[in-house]
């Protein structure tokens, strides 16, 4: 091979490198700009097709990658967090959102001597792009600012391998080789199998896409040339998907089927149109050459053509996915607790970390309700339920915190940083609170297995503080859950009031050890007792807090509790005033 060629091959392939990296970094500042909003989205998802639809064109088109959808969606159903029926028009609906790249793209093949429509044209304004966005990195303040800057400066880059792969193909215009070559587009097939190949290989339709526009800029190529390569470049980006559905359960890799059946049926269905269309219809501009902006038509066309035409079989195509992909499940399968390819999108692993925080409080709930039920009468089939309990919640907190602690070093929103830092606190008081549901599990268990017996005036102290305490604990799983700041307000007055139920049932129950109205040796077990119940308490006022002051983290923890307590507060006097009259010890 000539030195020229290896040179032209070189300046492609890092005109390629330029182009990837460059859709890298503005997809990341895109989705740290959406931060929240990506969420919000994220919560709209419903059964409904038309909504799953728009949500996968919005999600697409906010991070500028198919692929990444397709594999977050895997990440989602072998989670089971979202149905296959769910994930089917999310699927369909992030090919129609890809299709904005090639917009972007088609500025590239704009050609005027108009100096005002010269603008526009990559060349003139990339380097003023990439210097304001260098500037906004280094010099503003606000991360969203810096994050603005990181988008000006990806699309900079990606222009510019743009604009070095449109130039390495310059040569190409004069090689007879090529343009004999290029004959061989004119069989569709051949076509189809150069797109899905070159999109296989990058793993990017956008990028395959790129390249695309950047050949029709310097060489001959029709309509009817670029369409079936169209065709492939979709079904050649689904290997990202196959390749993310090994190791998964079967609904995951449905998700992969589905990908690759709705691309390949589309690509089908319209070739045989198109090729009936040629036979039948004498229809110029496929033979007219192409420009950027036509493979952007063309790419659009396609993928929302195929999108209305199959919307309807959803269910068929859930259909096909079962009957190539058995269901395998058995009792020992592993089911998946955090699906890692869901980092991919650091919003959207702590929202299925939150609802794993759901689950794992609703454990502890139980657990100290059990527990407190064993100092009436302990139960060792219960005490076993509750040990069980506990291991589930100490696993809960492990693989939480070792997920959001990866998730934590990916570049972050700051929004999505504080929930990261927020659920992280919370998972620790739950955590907590479990062991002093154990705490409390241990001492029924003492005092049985000794034959203690308390004294009937401190059973009915233990009883009124008990009657809080599960009411505490309900009402944080509930504002939280519910993320309520109307249930969250009133943790922190009923906090209060436990509080002052413990320091006066200790002080009850020292006069008892003094006039010996209680056995020495409980003295211990009881002033454990009602040290769980205030830390219990304690951890519930700190979820309550954090549930809060999410929206305001300007504010220190204790200052904000401090404020909350205030004595000028009317809605926290009321409350505690409720709570104080419906808990007191006679």
């Amino acid at each position: 091979m000539e030195k020229f060629d290896i040179f032209c091959i070189l300046q492609l392939l890092g005109g390629l490198a330029f182009f990837l990296y460059g859709i890298y970094v503005m997809s990341a500042g895109l989705e740290k700009i959406a931060g929240g909003k990506l969420e919000k989205i994220l919560k709209t998802m419903t059964s409904n097709p038309t909504k799953g639809l728009v949500l996968g064109a919005a999600i697409t088109a906010i991070i500028q990658s198919s692929s990444a959808v397709t594999v977050m969606l895997v990440g989602l159903v072998n989670s089971g967090i979202m149905k296959l029926s769910q994930a089917i028009g999310v699927i369909m609906g992030s090919n129609i959102g890809t299709t904005i790249t090639a917009w972007i793209l088609s500025l590239s093949g704009i050609q005027s001597t108009n100096v005002v429509v010269r603008m526009f044209k990559p060349e003139s304004f990339t380097p003023i792009l990439a210097l304001v966005g260098v500037l906004m990195i280094f010099a503003a303040k606000s991360n969203k600012n810096k994050n603005v800057g990181s988008v000006f400066l990806g699309f900079s880059i990606l222009m510019t391998g743009m604009i070095f792969m449109s130039t390495s193909m310059e040569p190409l215009s004069h090689s007879e080789k090529f343009i004999n070559l290029m004959t061989l587009f004119n069989n569709p097939i051949f076509g189809v199998l150069v797109g899905t190949v070159i999109t296989a290989i990058i793993q990017s339709s956008a990028a395959s896409v790129g390249m695309l526009q950047a050949l029709v800029m310097k060489v001959d190529m029709t309509y009817s040339m670029a369409l079936p390569i169209i065709m492939g470049q979709n079904i050649g980006t689904c290997i990202t998907a196959i390749i993310s559905s090994v190791g998964v359960n079967s609904n995951a890799k449905k998700v992969a089927v589905v990908h690759v059946t709705f691309n390949i049926i589309g690509t089908a269905i319209f070739l045989c149109i198109f090729e009936l269309g040629k036979l039948l219809f004498n229809i110029p501009i496929l033979n007219q050459n192409i420009n950027p902006a036509g493979v952007a038509i063309l790419h659009s066309t396609f993928n929302i053509a195929t999108t209305i035409m199959l919307f309807p079989f959803i269910k068929q195509l859930e259909n096909i996915a079962n009957f190539l992909v058995k269901d395998t499940k058995t009792k020992k399968e592993e089911v998946v607790f955090l699906d890692e390819r869901l980092l991919l999108s650091p919003e959207l692993a702590t929202i299925e970390v939150n609802q794993k925080v759901i689950e794992m409080a609703k454990l502890v709930k139980n657990n100290v309700l059990y527990a407190t039920k064993q100092l009436k009468n302990f139960q060792p089939r219960k005490a076993d339920v509750i040990n069980k309990n506990e291991q589930l919640i100490d696993l809960f907190e492990d693989k939480m915190e070792n997920y959001l602690v990866k998730a934590s070093n990916k570049e972050l929103a700051q929004e999505t940083s504080n929930s990261i830092a927020r659920l992280l606190l919370i998972i620790g008081d739950y955590e907590r609170i479990g062991d002093h549901a154990i705490n409390i599990l241990n001492i029924a268990e003492e005092k049985k297995n000794k034959e203690m017996e308390f004294p009937p005036e401190l059973i009915e102290d233990i009883r009124t503080i008990v009657g809080a305490i599960l009411e505490v604990v309900t009402l944080t799983t509930h504002a939280f859950s519910k993320n309520s700041n109307e249930l969250a307000l009133r943790i922190e007055p009923l906090e209060q009031v436990i509080d002052r139920l413990v320091l006066k049932a200790k002080n009850r129950h020292i006069k008892r050890i003094q006039y010996g109205e209680c056995p020495i040796e409980l003295d211990f077990l009881i002033s454990e007792l009602f040290n769980d119940f205030e830390r219990i308490s304690d951890h519930c006022s700190n979820i309550g807090a954090s549930i809060l002051k999410a929206n305001d983290l300007t504010i220190d923890k204790h200052e904000f509790l401090k404020q909350l307590k205030s004595y000028n507060n009317k809605d926290f006097s009321k409350t505690y005033d409720e709570y104080k009259e419906k808990y007191s010890l006679v």
